[in-house]
């Protein structure tokens, strides 16, 4: 009777883990080991299973890692991580700190403990904590995103880590943070956040590449059509804001005109002997016009449309309008601060990298070296490969870190188009498994979680094969699951099976 009791719930266990998700994560991980061999064999390559490799020490972080999910799915209560989840998150910041004055300087980061053979690196499992906190406090019955209080807490839980993290010369790892604002939108965070962080961003780049008057009227064009999604009637105001602007951009082109005029009537003076004539004086006025900013023009039309516009926000009770001005007043300030952040704050390396992405400089020996033989390692796979360990990128070790930050370069050139879509596919199902798993959750913590997991994977995933595709900054980030590493793949495993814990109690309750 015992016996047959406990056949029956050892087969409820079974079926109350999603196999589906377990079976993704053992297919990545195989592919990982696979191309981690492949990224660093030689023309007389030793076993795969060697110790002296890379691919043999990944064997070993393979089979902890299933160790530790076996813990966490056998051994450990799934509630424990709701309980020791504040505790966990202390820990992990202390950690986060201590690293950065007791860690020696790797290619200029501090965020590496030397334990004898191998290295830890407390941010990887920063992201476990800061998840586990996350869905703690916001799965509380009297949370609410929407209220300023509780909307603070949750940012200061993502924010601390990150700063630290910063602190550390960790980039790539505090950049993943920023995926937590889509667990936030899916708990009722407005979209309107999203649309902020997007035009931020926006901002940044087009200051940098097309100059801070076209960036200026980026800023005023997306103002615009966020005023007129919330208007009743937006056709008065976007058939005016659409003139406005139509005519502020024609004064750079026109400006230029002027300028050309000018500049040749100067010329022709200077090129005589001058005799002073009449009308002499206002050619030099013009041409200390033609010395201004275009910029100015917009700023003077901003003066005068400011106060205008905030009386009918105060008139007319039109509280987004009024917002809205707030936003454009930050943007411009925004704008002119960009070149002082990106020449005075960002390091020679990451200004080096963000301009050879945007196209403003080329160093295919130098900085942007990585991604150029990374894009050749690909693109030279076509669409089928070139077949396992025949990758000549691969062979003669062109391509730096190829299976640490670029070992998707080694899956695009042995595996083809074909392969990278196969990879491709099997993170967007395990990424769409967990929000479906998480959904199906009773428990907001589980849900939150899950969500918190999803988000993660998803960030590094986008980096990092934007990264090797040229379409990011060269930031030093993982690949979930296939990049060579004990840290990355200890914590990933973590991630994913205290979900599936945690999804495993909730599914007593389908």
């Amino acid at each position: 009777m015992v016996q047959g009791s406990f056949t029956r719930t050892e087969r409820r266990l079974r079926q109350s883990i999603d196999w589906a998700l377990v079976a993704t994560y053992l297919v990545l991980i195989l592919i990982g080991w696979i191309n981690i061999y492949a990224s660093i064999h030689s023309s007389a390559p030793p076993s795969i299973l060697s110790w002296s490799t890379r691919s043999g020490k990944q064997f070993v972080w393979i089979l902890t890692s299933l160790g530790l999910a076996g813990i966490i799915l056998q051994l450990l209560p799934p509630r424990i991580w709701e309980a020791v989840s504040v505790p966990f998150y202390i820990f992990v910041l202390g950690l986060l700190v201590l690293v950065i004055f007791v860690s020696s300087d790797v290619k200029g980061s501090h965020s590496w403990f030397d334990l004898g053979p191998v290295r830890f690196q407390p941010a990887e499992i920063s992201k476990i904590s800061t998840s586990l906190v996350l869905a703690l406090i916001m799965s509380q019955p009297q949370f609410r995103i929407s209220r300023l209080k509780d909307f603070l807490k949750a940012v200061a839980v993502i924010a601390l880590p990150m700063l630290v993290i910063v602190a550390e010369s960790e980039t790539g790892s505090a950049l993943v943070y920023l995926g937590f604002i889509f667990v936030l939108y899916r708990e009722g965070l407005s979209g309107w956040w999203l649309g902020l962080i997007a035009l931020v961003v926006g901002l940044f780049i087009a200051t940098l590449t097309l100059g801070p008057y076209w960036a200026i009227m980026l800023l005023a064009a997306a103002l615009l059509i966020s005023n007129a999604r919330v208007e009743k009637r937006p056709g008065k105001l976007l058939g005016w804001g659409s003139a406005a602007l139509l005519a502020l951009s024609l004064i750079p082109w026109l400006w230029g005109l002027l300028t050309k005029a000018v500049q040749a009537r100067m010329d022709y003076l200077n090129s005589r002997i001058w005799v002073p004539q009449a009308g002499e004086s206002l050619d030099y006025f013009w041409s200390f016009i033609c010395g201004i900013n275009p910029v100015v023009f917009i700023i003077a039309a901003a003066a005068v449309a400011i106060p205008l516009l905030l009386w009918k926000a105060y008139m007319k009770k039109k509280g987004f309008l009024a917002i809205s001005i707030g936003a454009f007043v930050a943007g411009v300030l925004l704008v002119f601060s960009t070149q002082f952040i990106f020449e005075k704050v960002l390091k020679d390396h990451q200004r080096s990298r963000i301009e050879i992405l945007l196209g403003m400089k080329e160093d295919p020996s130098g900085v942007g070296y990585n991604v150029n033989q990374s894009k050749i390692a690909i693109g030279s796979g076509g669409f089928s490969g070139k077949g396992f360990l025949h990758g000549t990128q691969t062979t003669f070790g062109f391509v730096p870190e190829q299976s640490t930050d670029f070992i998707f370069c080694t899956v695009g050139e042995e595996w083809g188009f074909l392969g990278c879509l196969v990879v491709i596919a099997l993170y967007v199902f395990l990424i769409a498994r967990l929000m479906a798993d998480a959904e199906r959750c009773r428990g907001k913590f589980t849900r939150i979680y899950g969500y918190c997991a999803a988000s993660c994977i998803f960030m590094h995933l986008f980096i990092n094969v934007g990264m090797t595709v040229g379409l990011m900054p060269v930031i030093g980030i993982p690949l979930p699951l296939l990049s060579y590493g004990g840290s990355s793949l200890w914590s990933f495993t973590i991630m994913i099976f205290i979900f599936l814990a945690l999804y495993r109690e909730e599914k007593k309750y389908f």
